[in-house]
Formats: structure tokens, sequence, C-alpha cells
């Protein structure tokens, strides 16, 4: 009802804008004889826009309410799909954009949807920082008729209750690193025998943790002599690879394999790898798997300290604009959970891994892609 309010509203506008211009042109018509002046440039773009076309250019511009709840502000990744969203939502796209940074906090969260309903906003985007507690409040947004669209994380709820879903692909990540080094270690003649494997989980969500241990442990499973010495604890604000490596060596004194699930942490990591004397990289004694594809991790593959990093990407706020659009136009979307574009980069590209989408080659890292990132 609220679109067809505003629809009449706009005719009646327009009307109230043409018709004074109409009855002058009639009435000037019978008293003046026609001027058949020189016609300049500017005259005949003038002449391009009927008298309709200006007098829609003259009334205000209806912005698009879009309320967005992001997780927080703890890493490079998070900070580029913020900046992702303030310049998909912008004035200039025709949207009027309300942000709120929850920092970390699931209740900060919820209580900003429910300020979003109180505001009357068209749409809601929401980063979930936890997976349950949103079936009231996304109750509330459905009965008031504001879609719901999520972005990263995945949340307890009701499918009815969100217009659609768009992240990525955490489980499809896990089997991937978990492909690529089984693979890895069967080209340097490590197929069997005990692999020690560390783990740094970092400030990344635990949707993400979740997905890619799942993910990993097919490989775990098919691979009896790998085994994981220690994970670090979740930390959704603070993260510290040096510390938690420098740790883990205290305990273990020999490791084969590093899993960082925020490549933020690999300088970290490298530090007291350094420190310890212990070689990683290109003709190291440890490999090197992270994910994020962030600028950095990518220089890191670049210069080889890191085997391979798996990208994430973080822009899932422009397909949200995109899916604003599909629901401005009332169009139907072929699914209903969409999963990012997966990219995969290593130091030796020649390796092909298969995917639920099908066969991905790595990527080899140039100076271009690393000038071209957006985080």
């Amino acid at each position: 009802m609220r679109f067809v309010r505003i629809k009449y509203a706009l005719i009646a506008a327009v009307l109230a804008v043409c018709m004074p211009v109409l009855l002058m042109a009639c009435s000037d018509q019978d008293e003046k004889e026609p001027d058949y002046g020189v016609v300049t440039e500017e005259d005949t773009s003038l002449d391009e826009r009927s008298v309709q076309e200006e007098a829609l250019a003259l009334l205000p511009r209806t912005l698009i309410k879009i309320g967005f709840v992001q997780a927080g502000h703890e890493s490079d990744w998070r900070i580029a799909s913020t900046k992702s969203c303030m310049e998909t939502f912008s004035e200039e796209n025709g949207y009027e954009l309300y942000f709120v940074d929850a920092d970390g906090d699931p209740e900060k969260q919820v209580e900003a949807v429910r300020h979003f309903i109180n505001e009357q906003v068209a749409y809601i985007l929401i980063d979930p920082i936890a997976r349950t507690g949103w079936t009231a409040a996304l109750k509330e947004a459905y009965h008031a008729m504001i879609p719901v669209i999520l972005l990263n994380g995945t949340i307890d709820c009701e499918e009815r209750y969100y217009q659609a879903w768009y992240g990525p692909d955490y489980v499809q990540e896990g089997r991937c690193a978990g492909q690529w080094l089984q693979k890895y270690l069967a080209g340097i003649g490590r197929e069997t025998g005990m692999i020690r494997i560390l783990i740094v989980n970092g400030a990344v969500s635990r949707t993400a943790q979740e997905g890619r241990r799942e993910g990993f442990s097919k490989y775990m499973t098919r691979n009896r002599g790998w085994k994981i010495l220690a994970r670090s604890s979740f930390d959704p604000v603070l993260s510290d690879g040096r510390q938690v490596m420098e740790s883990y060596l205290e305990k273990h004194k020999s490791v084969d394999v590093v899993i960082c699930y925020d490549d933020q942490d690999v300088s970290g990591v490298c530090d007291a790898l350094d420190e310890a004397g212990i070689s990683y990289g290109t003709g190291g004694d440890v490999v090197i798997i992270a994910f994020g594809a962030s600028r950095d991790g990518l220089l890191a593959v670049m210069e080889g300290a890191v085997h391979v990093d798996f990208e994430s990407s973080p822009l899932g706020p422009s397909y949200a604009g995109e899916a604003v659009q599909q629901l401005e136009k009332r169009e139907i979307f072929k699914e209903k959970n969409n999963y990012l574009p997966l990219k995969c980069y290593a130091m030796d590209s020649r390796m092909l891994l298969a995917t639920t989408s099908g066969i991905k080659r790595m990527i080899s890292v140039s100076k271009e892609i690393l000038e071209n990132k957006k985080y």
C-alpha cells in the first residue's frame, strides 16, 4: 500500500506542474505569431525532454531506506564489507542508508533490527554474529512487510522470514584446502606418514570456522596420518598470530602445516617461525595455508611465504544491492541461498581443484591483482 500512495502522489505532483504550462501554451498560441528565430545547440538539447520529464525532474527524489547492521570492524575483511555497503547503498544510487556497527555484540544487532522496523525502512540487511536469537526480531520484520537480506553468516531461523542470503561457501573452502594439501603432499612424496597441523582461528566468525572445519575434516578422515596438534580459541575482536604461534611452539617443537583462518595472522605466524628458526614457504619445512585473500595475504603468496590463500569475498553488499533492485521490480529470486564466487591463489598455479561449481584452477598472484584488490 505504501508504494501505491507514493505513485498517486507522484502523478498528482506531475499534473500540478504540467497543467499551468499547458494552459499558458494554449493562450499564447492565440495571441502571438510563432517565433522562428535561430535554433541554438542549447535549444535542441531542451527539446529532447518532454514537458512531463521536465516536471518530474523538478520533483524531490525519493530515496529507498536501507537498514544495515554490520557485525563489527575487527578485520580488513569486515572493513571492506562495510565499504562495499557504503558504495552500494549510496545516495547517488538512490538510497538512504541507516548503518549500525554492532562491534561483536549479537544483542546490539537484534536491537538495531527492531530500531530499523520502527523507522519503517524499506529493507533490512544483516551480517549476523550469532546463529541463534533471531526468530522473534525477524518475525516482527516479516509482519511489518520489511524484506530481510542476510550476508555472510547463517542463522537458525525459518527461511520464510528472510528473502535471500549471500555469503562465502565456507565448507567448500575447507574442502579445497584439504584437497590442495593432499595433492601437494603427494607431489612432494609425503602422501604417507605423520603430518602435524596447527590451526590459528583468528578473528573470523564462528560460521566461517565451523564451515572450514567441516570441509577440511573430510580430508582428515581420508588421510589417517594427518593430526591437528592444536587449535586456537575464537576471539571475535583481537587476533594475534604471533602470540598464538609462540604458544604453540612452546608445546610442539615439530610442525608441518599451519592453517590461518584469517590471513591477517600470517605475518605474526611467520615472525614466530623466524624467531624459532623454522623455515616455511618455498623450499621451507612448514606449509602455510591461509583464508581471506586480502592484499597482505596475497602479497605473502607472491613472495613465497604462503603456499595457498582461499578467497572469502567481503563484497556481499553489492549482491544484496542487486537483490533489492529485483525486489523493487517484484521479480522472483531463482535461489534463496546464494554462494559468492570462490577464488584460489597459490605459488604454483598448475594444480586443479574439483568443487561443487566445477573445476577451479589456482590463480598466480601478480602485481596487477594486488593493485586491483579492494581490501
